[in-house]
């Protein structure tokens, strides 16, 4: 049975961890899949790269991994425009594969990684489990997460204990403007991708037109609502299904699926937008509080995506360092004239100090 496989696998997985640290454990589970072949192009940021990378590290999957900035518009250059016309992340390759959809490529992972000893997310189709996880995925999945996201980063003043930073909405409708002109700059400088960054230019205005109309905004955030009362009484079940002390479940059996990977993910979206007050916490939607809590300690979730107030510093530090790698000599030119203002200054202030004190 589905269920009974995956809590073998669960076990097996913390013997692992047990035995060793986190890494001696991935590494472990990764000797069946070491000749993989999997290429992730990922941002840190993005929500769906998001739920590839723990899909990939529920599954203990060997994947190299490319950083694409977004804030550095990596997305928008030819050679990965190439890699996906659409220009969004996440993109799989493998082997002579390229897939740009994430749940295509999810579904891709659980369909060619399914040997004996790498975790199944998705139970025997045509059991009562796969139509289970099957209904909330398709569920989870439909959110328009690029929305609350958006909309949460503009209009701030409908979020709680958000971990944004508050001038974020001022550099997002910067960079909005910016990109409409790189795309449009872009598309006469490489002819051959003028259709696709023309499309992309449309689909970002249109995105953003209604991602910026609070009426909509809260339409949809009515609505969900409606989807964390589904999860909420889920959970229920699975509470009444396993009273036994000290037994745990996740959200469609006991065994951890794909529809916990987009849930986990979507509720840590949430939360790092201040959200998370609307929709538990407080004593509201209680099984869903635990379920978040519990969720973060699983190994993969920690090493994908950390605590929530860490993983701002974790995005904004690389692109940092490719800022300064990119415009080298104007940085340490900067950083070098600095360096000597301040040396003058403050060697200045002690010729100060010591005149001052020779008179007193």
């Amino acid at each position: 049975m589905a269920s009974d496989d995956s809590g073998e696998i669960q076990e097996e997985k913390t013997a692992l961890i047990n035995t060793g640290s986190e890494q001696d454990a991935q590494e472990q589970q990764g000797i069946l899949t070491e000749q993989s072949g999997l290429t992730l192009y990922h941002w840190t940021q993005s929500f769906n790269s998001q739920k590839v990378r723990l899909a990939i590290a529920e599954k203990g999957l060997l994947c190299k991994e490319y950083d694409v900035s977004l804030p550095l518009s990596e997305h928008n250059e030819p050679w990965f425009m190439r890699l996906n016309p659409t220009g969004e992340v996440p993109v799989l390759v493998h082997n002579d594969s390229v897939i740009c959809d994430p749940v295509q490529i999810m579904d891709y992972l659980e369909q060619n990684f399914n040997d004996e000893g790498t975790p199944k997310l998705v139970p025997e189709e045509g059991s009562a489990y796969y139509l289970r996880v099957q209904h909330y995925r398709e569920l989870l999945d439909s959110l328009q997460m690029d929305a609350y996201t958006h909309g949460c980063l503009l209009h701030p003043e409908i979020t709680v204990d958000s971990h944004i930073p508050a001038y974020a909405a001022t550099c997002v409708r910067t960079q909005i403007g910016n990109t409409q002109s790189e795309l449009k700059k872009l598309a006469e400088q490489n002819p051959e991708l003028k259709d696709a960054y023309i499309a992309k230019q449309r689909r970002l205005k249109s995105k953003l037109f209604d991602h910026d109309n609070m009426k909509y905004l809260k339409k949809l955030l009515d609505e969900l609502e409606s989807v964390m009362d589904q999860v909420e009484t889920e959970l229920q079940r699975r509470v009444e299904d396993t009273p036994e002390e000290g037994s745990q479940s996740w959200l469609c059996g006991d065994f951890f699926s794909m529809a916990d990977v987009s849930l986990a993910v979507t509720l840590h979206r949430l939360k790092f937008l201040g959200l998370s007050r609307r929709y538990w916490g407080n004593g509201n939607r209680i099984n869903v509080e635990t379920y978040y809590e519990r969720v973060r300690e699983r190994p993969a979730f920690r090493r994908v995506l950390g605590h929530v107030n860490n993983i701002l510093i974790s995005a904004v530090l690389p692109v940092a360092f490719r800022v300064a790698r990119k415009n080298a000599p104007v940085i340490v030119g900067t950083t070098l004239l600095i360096g000597i203002l301040g040396g003058v200054t403050y060697l200045a202030f002690l010729y100060m100090k010591k005149r001052l004190t020779a008179f007193s």
